[in-house]
């Protein structure tokens, strides 16, 4: 599976250095979270690899 990579790196940059001044512990999941949603808010998005982690008990695949 590819990484998913912003396509804007400098928003990218400044939602990362924003989470750092908000949460005493960076790296973080929270950090990180609320950095993503700070920079697509702001008009960034993502190419590359879905990082979406799927569903319990819902599989794609059927097995005979």
């Amino acid at each position: 599976m590819a990484k998913a990579t912003p396509t804007n790196s400098a928003l990218w940059s400044r939602a990362k250095a924003a989470a750092r001044k908000k949460f005493k512990v960076y790296p973080s999941a929270y950090a990180n979270a609320w950095a993503s949603k700070w920079y697509k808010s702001k008009g960034g998005g993502w190419k590359g690899g879905n990082n979406k982690v799927a569903k319990r008990g819902k599989s794609k695949s059927k097995k005979a």
